[in-house]
């Protein structure tokens, strides 16, 4: 027998053994499905029912990559998430033809003046480089891998001039001083990989002038990794600070202060996306996480929806107070706004006692979570344009704005949000998810499976290994490196010099009907509002 016809047989027994395989399993699928009692489409129509299952499966991809025009995906759009991984890739921001924006839509816009800045008008840190990498595009065909080259690259940090620096807790005796008006919002180690936490760390460190949050799961190695100055935050569950017995422990407390990079301390009250304390799943709790947190290894974290130390104004700002004496350092807190009335209280015993918090971050509801529950995403909390207005007005009306700093976060990833709520009253603002799509992150919306398929929010070391922190931590320095230019170049259109001078003059409002309103009038009327 001919070597040709021995193949040919091999081939058809292969084929023919192949789809007895196929027909055997496609009946037991269907005398399985009949039979069993969890889903009602299956018993009926076991075919068509498992053909459903698979599109259902692939749903969110099919429409995330196919079906979803480029401004309505959620939470992010198709062109959110390209302008933050193009800045942070090929560390540009521009585009062509127009704009994709619907301009029929109400919003708000920055008020353009009509002589802007020239570029040696502007006033800024014209000394201070970065030094980086970044893609070259050089063909991007339609069936073969793209072609780019990765090159050096020395810019400007477009960190502030000196004279604007922000100043953090002035009459501590060891204020923090940042240059940058952006910096890293509140994300825990456990809730991200250390590979994720470190590419973070070491790129912030290199854009230099801006600050880390660690989030409420303490301390870890991986924040300090690459030099970048610290917030450490405290949750009601008091992680990395805490005792045996759940209580503060003040000795670690006093440790983790001297550490250098630890600028300032944040007491967590609330994020936008849950008003309640954090969880993270018993898988994610290693013995190194449980050893940071100084929790027990394998067993699932939940730290209490408030501080059992505190339960009104006074304690907290006591507490506060504590702190501050204690380390040295400038003590913050983290709210939601929920009405006009939610800081009242507050700025009121601010301004009888002198006492309170050196900053204030304020947390819109649209922000992110790595796990939370839909009815506190949705609708608890306000969204970060009316939450920021109130805070501010709030703290004007009692005289003691000048005593505290705003931080605002909740989806400020590009310049011209950022500019709106420099406006609106923040004097920094914090940014999360733009920064874990630098490193990765492709909207799977497995935060909370330990599960990210890119490395990004997960302990899984394999998983992990996705994430190579030598090319990521180039990505988070272009990103923003890139938003500070933006930010001062939308500034320059605004006649402005500088973003940190942004007032609500500089911004308007359009309604559907085409009716223009200044942020001026808006705000006064919520000004009325809150009384």
């Amino acid at each position: 027998m001919k070597i040709a016809d021995i193949l040919v047989t091999i081939e058809f027994v292969f084929i023919a053994c192949l789809l007895l395989v196929l027909v055997l399993f496609i009946i037991y699928l269907l005398i399985f499905d009949r039979q069993q009692k969890k889903h009602s489409i299956l018993r009926n129509y076991p075919a068509l029912g498992r053909i459903r299952y698979f599109f259902e499966k692939i749903g969110p991809e099919m429409r995330q990559y196919w079906f979803n025009s480029d401004t309505e995906g959620k939470p992010f759009s198709r062109d959110d998430y390209e302008h933050i991984v193009k800045s942070a890739k090929y560390k540009r921001d521009v585009v062509g033809f127009g704009s994709r924006r619907d301009f029929e839509e109400e919003g708000f816009f920055v008020r353009n003046d009509m002589f802007p800045k020239l570029n040696e008008e502007i006033k800024m840190d014209q000394e201070t480089m970065v030094n980086t990498k970044k893609y070259i595009l050089l063909k991007d065909p339609l069936f073969t891998d793209r072609k780019e080259k990765w090159e050096d690259d020395n810019a400007l940090a477009n960190l502030l001039h000196d004279d604007d620096a922000v100043v953090i807790g002035p009459t501590t005796k060891y204020p923090f001083v940042v240059k940058s008006l952006i910096g890293m919002s509140a994300m825990s180690y456990g809730a991200l990989g250390k590979n994720a936490i470190t590419a973070l760390s070491k790129g912030l460190a290199m854009s230099k002038g801006t600050w880390m949050n660690t989030g409420e799961g303490g301390l870890s190695p991986y924040h300090l990794e690459g030099g970048v100055d610290i917030i450490m935050q405290i949750g009601p569950g008091l992680f990395g600070i805490r005792d045996k017995d759940g209580g503060v422990d003040w000795d670690e407390l006093k440790r983790k202060s001297e550490i250098p990079q630890v600028k300032a301390f944040e007491l967590k009250l609330a994020q936008g996306a849950k008003t309640r304390g954090g969880h993270i799943d018993a898988e994610k709790v290693n013995p190194e996480i449980a050893a940071i947190r100084k929790v027990e290894p394998y067993k699932s974290v939940d730290s209490p929806n408030r501080f059992k130390q505190l339960d009104d104004v006074t304690s907290m700002c006591n507490f506060i107070e504590k702190i501050r004496e204690h380390t040295g350092k400038p003590v913050g807190m983290k709210i939601v706004i929920g009405s006009p009335d939610s800081a009242e209280e507050l700025a009121k015993y601010m301004k009888e006692s002198g006492k309170g918090p050196d900053f204030i971050t304020v947390d819109g509801g649209e922000g992110g979570t790595g796990a939370s529950y839909q009815e506190l995403i949705d609708s608890v909390g306000l969204p970060i344009k009316s939450a920021l207005p109130i805070l501010d007005l709030t703290l004007k009306k009692y005289g003691v704005r000048d005593r505290v700093k705003i931080i605002a976060s909740g989806k400020l990833f590009t310049p011209d949000r950022i500019a709106i709520a420099l406006a609106m009253g923040a004097d920094l603002v914090n940014v999360a998810r733009g920064f874990m799509i630098t490193v990765g992150c492709i909207q799977t919306l497995k935060c909370h499976s330990n599960a990210c398929p890119v490395g990004v929010a997960t302990t899984d070391p394999d998983l992990q290994k996705a994430l190579v922190i030598d090319e990521k931590k180039y990505r988070v320095v272009n990103y923003l490196v890139t938003l500070r230019q933006g930010l001062f170049r939308i500034a320059a259109a605004a006649g402005l010099d500088s973003p940190v001078h942004f007032q609500p003059k500089h911004i308007c409002y359009k309604d559907e009907k085409g009716v223009v309103v200044s942020l001026e009038h808006i705000l006064k009327d919520m000004e009325q509002q809150i009384g």
